[in-house]
């Protein structure tokens, strides 16, 4: 996503911001006459949290997603930071991926990049 955005938006103010976390969530559709798909649960929260407090241009996780990434990805912790609903969490920005680790997606990575 990030790629796409700053392959778009050259020259532009345009910042994105995400923000991740691991664990259970419930999904469904809901609605009548104009049907929705939506998550609700406390990492929905939590994700939405992260990506509030993150810096643009970044993606912010928490420590549980830290722990599944850090094989892979280069993580880089930040000071605490005081989340609604939670109080004081430590989380990490996603540098990239580590040296010799191939990328998750190359089909995705090549359309990125306009090729």
């Amino acid at each position: 996503m990030q790629h796409a955005v700053g392959a778009r938006s050259s020259g532009s103010t345009l910042g994105l911001r995400i923000g991740i976390d691991t664990g259970p969530v419930v999904a469904g559709v809901i609605g009548r006459s104009r049907f929705g798909y939506d998550l609700w649960g406390d990492m929905v929260n939590t994700a939405s949290r992260m990506e509030s407090h993150a810096l643009p241009g970044t993606i912010q996780v928490t420590e549980r997603t830290r722990d599944l990434l850090a094989d892979r990805f280069e993580l880089e912790q930040r000071d605490a930071v005081d989340v609604k609903g939670k109080g004081p969490m430590t989380t990490y920005l996603v540098l990239g991926l580590r040296t010799g680790t191939p990328e998750p997606c190359p089909s995705l990575a090549r359309a990125s990049e306009g090729k």
